[in-house]
């Protein structure tokens, strides 16, 4: 039997500086592979003639409570593990590896899962009601599904920056910087690859390195040697072994960050200095329309992108003042009437900004979310017998920051080069 608590699942961000990590504070983690596979026939005969094998599509989903850390962000945008901001730009090109390391009841290693080149295709930030901690929820989309057992049960991972100009060899094993890590074991599937999947990061720019031209790998010696480096690059390197790295583990508990933010330590306005009062549900909504596409010849993902993101704010409250619909109108509380009809449609539109605090004192600012250029899409509202009577608004924009920066909840800019980090 195999328990969640046995399971422990990291993150690796493919692009970027940014290395390996723990998905902390994850509640439920659930994949969907669909094999796409379609039987062929032909006339004159009953029966099937063979099957087109198409490539995979993997659907994951991870629900985490929301605890105030900018870092996994970070590593889902490919961002550096400084970086105070993100914007929905930042998640065009990013890829992560997810590896969920897996341990039986009886306390022997099973496997390793993993989740390759995964790509965001959207989020949820929710607080479901007054009582409830806030969550996070996240839909990755991808091509494969690898489980990896017995001699290949451990998949390793190693970040390196330590490279020089020309020929660069790291030695895993034996000496040196990776003398505490296990010996590379090859892939079955193959007769000669021992690594994975290197990635480079060179003044900014990611490539996927080929071995036998950009760098070789030697299984006597486990030398990985790069052919032309240079001392700015980062090297990202994968591969499966029968052991662990030794003294080391795959998931080491976060003790040090709140365990999650409830609902009474978030503030909520709309526009600038309107606190949102009587609230009893709050959610941000982004769905990406991507543009990963294909080429004839290759099973491979070639161009990844996002042609449109969308960004749906829905609050829901007890119904005892109008204070959002004279907002959208744009009319004082002293202004005599409300008329849907009438919601401001300008480009500037409304801003949500969502403040998360460390208590309930709200003195210790740890994450904010920010939604700009929000215009009104429904509003409805539902009055149950003996009962209160409920108000929804429903919002839509394309905009979202992502902080734990202060400063940056006040900018006017959503743009990723010009917001704090």
């Amino acid at each position: 039997m195999l328990h969640s608590s046995y399971v422990q699942p990291d993150i690796v961000p493919m692009n970027g500086t940014n290395t390996r990590q723990n998905i902390d504070r994850l509640q439920d983690l659930s994949a969907t592979v669909t094999l796409n596979r379609s039987k062929v026939k032909e006339i004159g005969r009953d029966g099937i003639v063979g099957w087109k094998v198409n490539v995979p599509s993997v659907s994951l989903t991870m629900k985490q409570l929301e605890y105030g850390s900018i870092a996994f962000w970070n590593a889902l945008a490919n961002d550096s593990a400084a970086n105070q901001a993100i914007v929905l730009n930042d998640f065009k090109l990013s890829q992560n590896d997810i590896l969920c390391y897996s341990t039986q009841d009886t306390g022997a290693f099973l496997g390793t899962m993993q989740y390759p080149a995964m790509r965001v295709d959207g989020f949820d930030i929710d607080i479901g009601s007054p009582m409830d901690i806030a969550m996070r929820s996240f839909t990755l989309v991808g091509e494969d599904e690898i489980f990896w057992q017995n001699s290949n049960a451990y998949v390793v991972q190693i970040t390196d920056t330590g490279a020089t100009n020309g020929t660069y060899v790291i030695a895993i094993s034996h000496s040196g910087t990776y003398s505490s890590y296990p010996v590379p074991v090859l892939d079955p599937d193959t007769s000669a690859n021992y690594i994975i999947r290197i990635m480079r990061n060179r003044s900014g720019v990611d490539t996927q390195l080929v071995q036998g031209t950009d760098f070789t790998y030697n299984s006597a010696n486990q030398h990985i040697t790069f052919t032309a480096a240079a001392t700015s690059d980062t090297y990202k390197i994968w591969y499966t072994a029968a052991s662990y790295i030794s003294g080391a583990v795959p998931f080491v508990d976060n003790n040090s960050d709140v365990y999650g933010i409830p609902a009474e330590q978030v503030s909520i306005f709309l526009n600038t200095g309107n606190y949102v009062y009587r609230l009893q549900s709050a959610k941000i909504s982004v769905k990406f329309t991507r543009e990963d596409l294909k080429e004839i010849g290759n099973t491979q993902i070639v161009t990844r992108g996002i042609k449109d993101k969308t960004v749906t704010v829905t609050l829901g409250r007890n119904l005892e003042t109008f204070t959002i619909e004279q907002l959208l109108r744009g009319v004082s509380s002293t202004y005599g009437k409300i008329d849907a009809s009438m919601f401001s449609n300008n480009v500037g539109g409304s801003k949500l900004f969502v403040y998360m605090y460390d208590s309930k004192l709200k003195t210790n600012f740890k994450l904010g979310y920010t939604c700009a250029n929000l215009s009104p899409t429904s509003l409805s509202a539902t009055t149950p017998l003996n009962a209160y009577e409920t108000r929804q608004v429903t919002m839509e924009g394309e905009n979202l920051l992502i902080t734990n920066l202060l400063a940056n909840m006040s900018v006017t800019t959503y743009d990723a080069d010009t917001v704090a980090n």
